[in-house]
């Protein structure tokens, strides 16, 4: 499995690449109050998305942990789109509707998930700007038409109706091609007959978690329902000028803390060792102990572009150890060995590569 992700990376940063990307939640939300509504469920604000656009939300419990991420579009003045994560769907549907009908039950909204009537792919890569422009109807696509984070309603194939978002979870120029889910099939075969020429390749979710831990992107491991907006290093995106849904406990003194373990890359000193997710962090010299425990990996991946093991990790007061050899101890797999604290983004830290 690990030589086929490993060719499925490189041949989509190469070129272009197609993962269905279906199965993530969407929750279609409509009424005047949709933008307000919005406001309350995630800690950025979406009433002030410009129509056409679309946007990163991060979304807290009420005790201001971490709920669920993903991004949400705007597709008219009272219309938005919402994305949820595929394990979190259901419960954020349930969330929407516990605050609606007893947080907020003034707001003129309606919102229903749609998750199974829309298939949704992932088209990443240098080429996949020229692999979408042959299916794409009365749309030259360009930055000034479908600049990062645009979210149109397209048509494709002579009339077959579409969502176009430029979104990138690789660090690719990359969007993710929506359809009504009875087209899906046929909207897959005609990406894959358009790239054929780039040598475009299907790519699964090894070889997407890969591309996101290169690039730094947190994911399940890192949002394990005790990690805050700032421990994932997204702490800037908390409105500090609106009320929502676990803004006050998020300000907690425990949550606070300069000390908590928060996102940090992580390498071997010596390239050829393999790190391994769960295994835990401790300072140089220290025996492993519950007391001497800094941290442990969260994800890990072999990268084809580094040609090494990497990993995210949560680590103690980890923003300011950048540079910090730390030891890297798995008592359950018998392995003990120096890693390198660094940024989460491993790869391509200037994002050149989503704006090809």
């Amino acid at each position: 499995w690990l030589a086929s992700a490993s060719r499925e990376v490189l041949a989509t940063r190469a070129g272009v690449g197609i993962c269905d990307v279906s199965t993530l939640g969407k929750i279609d939300v409509q009424g005047k109050d949709a933008g307000a509504f919005l406001d309350k469920l995630y800690c950025n604000t979406f009433s002030t998305l410009k129509t056409g656009k679309a946007r990163y939300g991060l979304m807290l419990r009420e005790d201001g942990i971490v709920y669920d991420d993903g991004t949400t579009s705007r597709l008219a003045e009272d219309h938005y789109v919402m994305t949820t994560t595929t394990a979190n769907a259901a419960k954020v549907m349930s969330q929407m509707e516990f605050a609606h009908q007893a947080l907020f039950p003034e707001f003129d909204v309606t919102y229903v998930s749609v998750t199974e009537q829309w298939a949704q792919m992932a088209v990443a890569g240098p080429k996949s700007r020229a692999t979408l422009q042959k299916l794409v109807d009365d749309l030259e696509l360009n930055d000034e038409t479908a600049p990062y984070m645009a979210a149109l309603e397209i048509t494709i194939m002579g009339g077959v109706p579409a969502r176009l978002f430029r979104l990138s979870f690789s660090g690719e120029h990359a969007y993710e091609l929506a359809v009504p889910a009875d087209y899906g099939n046929m909207a897959a075969r005609a990406v894959m007959q358009a790239g054929e020429e780039f040598g475009i390749v299907p790519y699964g979710v090894e070889a997407l978690s890969i591309m996101r831990i290169e690039k730094g992107h947190v994911a399940g491991g890192e949002l394990n329902g005790t990690t805050t907006a700032a421990d994932l290093g997204l702490g800037k995106m908390m409105s500090q000028k609106k009320d929502y849904i676990g803004r006050f406990m998020a300000a907690r003194p425990g949550l606070t803390e300069e000390s908590r373990q928060c996102v940090v890359g992580i390498r071997p000193v010596d390239p050829s060792d393999r790190i391994k997710s769960g295994a835990h962090l401790l300072t140089r010299g220290d025996e492993p102990s519950m007391a001497n425990d800094q941290g442990y990996v969260t994800s890990v991946a072999w990268s084809p572009m580094l040609n090494m093991w990497i990993g995210l990790a949560l680590l103690a007061n980890g923003r300011a150890r950048h540079g910090e050899i730390v030891q890297v101890w798995d008592g359950l797999r018998g392995t003990n060995m120096p890693g390198e604290i660094c940024d989460p983004m491993h790869f391509d830290q200037k994002n050149e590569r989503l704006h090809v």
